[in-house]
């Protein structure tokens, strides 16, 4: 992550930590068992230098947006415990629109598993990972296809405004591949910052 991109997340996440109300939060209420989320989020991204030893990359930057159906199949769990939280299990359609080197795009649904981390009070970090697969016009030297897997893993923090509306923000890191299905297919990772709001009913 760059040193600018950084900052701006630091930032939001004091931000996001500041608006809380003083008001009694319980999060055996807002996470019990059966809990639907629904969740729109959006994000801005961008390549890094590939892990293999060919350096040469396509420089990619790209905005999504996606909305996040979630169900909690189970109460919280751990509540003594040092990682006291719940489980997000949730499908998220998502559209990914490449603004640089050229205009291109990616859509499709990806499975998403959040784990929320529940012992701050109204402040719950969560850690995630999501797998899609989806249609694509990429032509790029690191991918050449009109199909492609999507997967992330990330963390991040959500701050709850009352007991069912939350916002969050979090640092996604991305990988784009069409599994061998055509050539190339070096793939490509990214960087990703991501703002969004939940609400729990």
């Amino acid at each position: 992550m760059t040193g600018g991109a950084a900052r701006i997340l630091a930032v939001i996440f004091v931000l996001l930590a500041t608006v809380a109300p003083a008001r009694a939060f319980d999060p055996e209420v807002t996470f019990h068992k059966g809990t639907f989320v629904l969740s729109g989020e959006g994000s801005y991204g961008w390549q890094f230098r590939n892990f293999e030893p060919d350096s040469r990359f396509s420089r990619l930057q790209f905005w999504d947006a996606g909305v996040r159906f979630g169900l909690l199949p189970l109460d919280p769990v751990g509540r003594d415990a040092p990682l006291y939280g719940a489980l997000e299990v949730g499908l998220e359609p998502l559209y990914q629109r490449y603004t640089e080197p050229d205009h291109r795009f990616w859509a499709g649904l990806s499975a998403v598993i959040r784990y929320h981390f529940l012992g701050l009070g109204r402040v719950v970090p969560y850690v995630e990972v999501a797998g899609s697969a989806g249609g694509t016009d990429l032509k790029l030297p690191e991918i050449r296809s009109t199909f492609a897997f999507l997967i992330f893993g990330g963390v991040g923090m959500s701050v709850f405004l009352d007991d069912h509306i939350a916002v969050y923000a979090g640092y996604r890191l991305q990988h784009v591949s069409n599994g061998n299905t055509s050539k190339p297919n070096r793939g490509f990772e990214s960087n990703v910052a991501v703002l969004g709001l939940s609400y729990f009913f």
